[in-house]
């Protein structure tokens, strides 16, 4: 489970006094400390990655610790066992790097996934490196703190400040050279955050989809503006772009909407695409620039087109071809397996190998079509096969099945109707014949001209 305390850290107790009430249907939620296990990032290490809010190499990196002081936690009877974080024991790392964070005027809505991650299975990734504000750093030291939750988790990047002076009588931290606290720890404020519910995204061509990004900042930190650009494949472009005291967003591809709202000191920046088609596909930057700050977050969007699957069967003299056509689909990677055999039948169904792909197909829309050819004999009893369709926009393989009898059953079977009725009708008239004394139809008489006579029956 998350921890709200540095339980690593050791030396912990309750924290004195009474708890508060849990929090009712207004109630913001129940500060807590939540702590993180961080990589710290030498300055050469982070360069390339502080002024894109993302995560640097890892070269050169050394255990950190984050604490987020008393952040609103959402109180759903889970937390009766967290303490406050009461600073770094003595006998352990003699000079441990740890950042004790506040956010008085920043909100940080993600700190209930931030503390409850380790419960869900998942893991916070935690870097702590420089950051560079734009006209320099001035009477402060300047750090950013970019945190991702696995899986679908969300991702968050902190502007933090830290004062240079040093207090009289005050420590610095022997590699940070920054003033300590009576705690040991570096007291930092959490001037900026930038965050996203959720890194990647998937939608179906002529869809929507909403691009989540919000921020908060410090009351003085200058104008706004957020930026949605699109990167793909080595290009870039505008999507639209917004100004605080500018009206309404201003887009730049058709069908894109950005109107940010600020409510509670959050405000929320999401993109709303609609019509997406194949080119919409990429990494979706919202950068937000705040004054002399300015940070970002990356959503992905992916495409996803199930492919739609139809099977044609030829029949030959000596084998029957089939062919199975898939269409429709993107992204291009389709899987296709041919299958003999019934559903659920004994011996199981098993692959038939000997198929032949085509080569793929766009159309445009973008969408790819391919087809698949299976040439079988399948024995006198006949067979069933299935063409199975995997493809990453599908949860299930799709499936097309046919049964095949062997070449030339349906023409054996009615020249062997035809001969049978013919020897019956042949019996029928020998049987008349002997009754009647002669063929039914029969002429006695001169024969018409050109045709043969027929005389009586002999006994």
């Amino acid at each position: 489970m998350g921890r709200a305390s540095a339980g690593d850290l050791g030396g912990l107790r309750p924290s004195p006094g009474p708890r508060p009430p849990r929090p009712g249907p207004a109630d913001p939620g129940r500060p807590v400390d939540v702590v993180l296990d961080c990589l710290w990032l030498e300055e050469e290490a982070a360069a390339a990655g502080v002024q894109s809010g993302g995560f640097g190499s890892r070269a050169g990196g050394a255990p950190a610790t984050l604490v987020l002081k008393r952040l609103p936690v959402p109180d759903d009877g889970a937390l009766d066992g967290f303490t406050d974080f009461e600073g770094v024991p003595p006998g352990r790392d003699p000079h441990p790097i740890v950042f004790e964070a506040s956010a008085p005027s920043v909100r940080i809505p993600q700190a209930q996934a931030l503390l409850h991650a380790d419960c869900e299975g998942e893991k916070v990734a935690c870097e702590i490196s420089p950051y560079f504000p734009r006209g320099g750093p001035g009477a402060a030291a300047w750090f950013i703190g970019t945190l991702h939750v696995s899986g679908s988790g969300p991702h968050v990047s902190l502007v933090m400040r830290i004062p240079k002076e040093v207090r009289e009588g005050a420590a610095l931290h022997p590699k940070l050279r920054l003033p300590l606290s009576p705690q040991g720890t570096v007291l930092a404020t959490v001037e900026f955050q930038v965050s996203t519910r959720t890194a990647a995204l998937h939608s179906r061509l002529g869809g929507s989809s909403a691009l989540h990004c919000s921020f908060s900042i410090a009351t003085d930190s200058g104008p706004l503006s957020v930026d949605w650009r699109l990167q793909h494949k080595g290009r870039g472009r505008g999507v639209a772009i917004w100004t605080a005291g500018g009206g309404q967003g201003q887009a730049e591809r058709a069908g894109a909407r950005l109107e940010p709202e600020e409510q509670h000191g959050l405000w929320d920046a999401t993109l709303a695409l609609s019509g997406l088609a194949v080119e919409d596909e990429g990494a979706y930057i919202c950068q937000v620039s705040a004054g002399r700050h300015k940070t970002q977050q990356i959503v992905q969007l992916r495409i996803r087109e199930p492919p739609k699957v139809r099977l044609t069967v030829t029949p030959g003299p000596s084998h029957t071809t089939l062919t199975c056509h898939i269409a429709g689909y993107y992204p291009l990677d389709v899987d296709v397996t041919w299958i003999q055999g019934e559903a659920g039948a004994a011996p199981p169904r098993s692959p038939v190998p000997g198929s032949s792909l085509s080569s793929h197909r766009q159309n445009a829309a973008g969408t790819f079509s391919v087809s698949s050819t299976l040439r079988v004999q399948p024995g006198p009893a006949g067979a069933t096969y299935t063409c199975q369709v995997a493809h990453v926009s599908l949860e299930e393989p799709l499936t097309a099945t046919t049964r095949v009898a062997l070449p030339g059953t349906e023409s054996t079977s009615s020249g062997l109707l035809v001969a049978t009725g013919l020897f019956l009708f042949g019996l029928l008239v020998l049987g008349l014949r002997r009754r009647t004394g002669k063929v039914p139809g029969s002429h006695v008489g001169p024969a018409p001209s050109g045709l043969p006579t027929l005389g009586k029956p002999t006994d």
